[in-house]
């Protein structure tokens, strides 16, 4: 018996050893890459550790691109879409989960399959409808288009977290007099907390990993983002026709190490709050 222990116990080492390694070595090569000059970067054989640590690559890729415009074009284009999609599903999410009316349930379904159509799909019809709309290269325009586009599954996963909750408390208050507002910000929000934070995070990390609708509605330089930028870099050309690994690991960091650090951070609210019920 012990020995089946023991066997067992090595193979699930074993497993969790190969799944961090496939997972975490990507991350490592391009974090080392970052830091490595671009003459030691196609080294045979390869190396697995800092030979020669340096910050070239980073000044470079600020030299290249407008780093900071970009990076602060990310932060309000997942920030502002994860805000509004939040608070709109959440609305909508409290009318289909409360609110008795006929077809609530195909409008649920609705918006559930909605999130299996192709993105790309829509884009045609979108540009035009932006662009007679003068939404292009606007920053509210990017905000829309993203909210629109995880809304879905913010309403999908908040309704099943509303519907937990049991009504009956909101009917104490109103028989105590509270009215509709104070419904919302004093029962409702306290409770629906965890849940809406945890899809702010989500659509935040959805909204900053975009490339598709940054890259086809922002075409001037002062509303790209980083993932725009990441594009940019890989079809510049370069001495030789290669691509850019240097700065292009550089870039790559710079976009992960937000996420990761945000991730890290909330890791345990964001478990909580996708898989614990409203009411302990």
């Amino acid at each position: 018996m012990r020995l089946a222990r023991a066997v067992d116990s090595a193979l699930l080492a074993i497993a969790v050893f190969i799944f961090l390694f496939i997972v975490l070595f990507p991350f490592y090569w391009i974090v080392l890459s970052s830091f490595t000059p671009k003459y030691e970067l196609f080294t045979i054989p390869p190396r697995y550790w800092f030979s020669t640590f340096t910050l070239e690559n980073y000044q470079a890729l600020a030299n290249s691109i407008p780093l900071v415009r970009y990076f602060v074009n990310s932060l309000l284009f997942a920030a502002g879409s994860s805000l509004v999609s939040v608070a709109a599903a959440f609305l909508a999410s409290y009318a289909l989960a409360r609110i008795q009316f006929r077809g609530a349930n195909l409008i649920f379904i609705a918006f559930v399959m909605s999130i299996a159509l192709p993105q790309i799909g829509g884009l045609v019809p979108l540009f035009e409808l932006f662009k007679s709309t003068n939404l292009i290269n606007t920053y509210h325009g990017l905000v829309i288009l993203m909210s629109s586009l995880v809304l879905p599954f913010t309403i999908w996963i908040l309704v099943p977290f509303l519907r937990q909750i049991p009504y009956e408390i909101e009917e104490a208050a109103i028989m105590d007099g509270a009215r509709l507002p104070q419904l919302f910000w004093f029962i409702t929000l306290p409770i629906m907390r965890p849940a809406l934070v945890t899809m702010f995070i989500i659509n935040f990390i959805i909204a900053w990993n975009e490339l598709i609708y940054p890259l086809v509605f922002a075409t001037s330089g002062s509303n790209k983002t980083l993932s725009v930028g990441l594009v940019e870099l890989a079809v510049q050309p370069t001495a030789g026709g290669g691509r850019p690994w240097d700065l292009l690991s550089a870039m790559s960091v710079v976009m992960i190490v937000p996420i990761l650090v945000l991730v890290l951070l909330f890791q345990r609210l964001i478990v909580s709050g996708l898989t614990r019920g409203a009411i302990k």
